[in-house]
């Protein structure tokens, strides 16, 4: 099945407030469309996950960014241009997203996509996908299809077949924090 051919399968999902189980630049992961809140939900069910731990969104460009956030800092956006890795950046001051998504703070965190896959299927759902890895929580994170629990398989609407024979593995993401001032602070590195 091509990629085109699976992502028109999964967009109704989506669209239909599915969960769904899928690569990402990092690790395999658990999502659903933005603004499905029961999902949402569903998704802190099945992981076992404490709702205060909130999840990272993936948007497909800068310029779709900008309908969720009040402000990308300069300095943020040509960390994003320029990086080699994944970059998930946390905001100050979400905007047009469920409650569920952001953090007591008002702050939420975005990754600005570049692998193919969830880029197209994020630019075909016309709204960001929710992102949390593919695991029960305290359990490792999947590097690859093969290590994502098949429990946690039987829960979810659909699991992509593209990248299911990757052997390659993809590091974590570098995590950065807008402070107030417009400063970047590095998490994770």
């Amino acid at each position: 099945m091509s990629i085109t051919q699976e992502i028109s399968k999964i967009v109704p999902i989506l669209l239909k407030k599915g969960i769904i189980i899928y690569p990402t630049d990092t690790v395999w992961g658990v999502g659903c469309a933005a603004s499905a809140v029961s999902a949402i939900s569903k998704i802190f069910k099945i992981k076992k996950r404490d709702d205060s731990k909130k999840m990272v969104l993936l948007i497909d460009s800068l310029e779709s960014l900008k309908k969720y956030v009040e402000y990308i800092p300069p300095k943020a956006t040509k960390l994003i241009d320029h990086s080699t890795r994944p970059i998930t950046i946390i905001y100050e001051n979400a905007k047009n997203l469920p409650k569920e998504l952001i953090a007591e703070d008002g702050s939420i965190a975005f990754r600005v996509i570049k692998d193919p896959f969830c880029n197209q299927l994020i630019k075909e759902l016309e709204e960001p996908l929710v992102s949390t890895s593919a695991n029960f929580s305290g359990d490792p994170p999947p590097k690859l299809y093969s290590e994502i629990d098949q429990d946690l398989i039987a829960l979810v609407d659909y699991t992509v077949h593209h990248r299911r024979d990757d052997v390659n593995t993809n590091d974590p993401s570098v995590i950065v924090k807008v402070l107030p001032s417009g400063e970047l602070f590095f998490i994770r590195k």
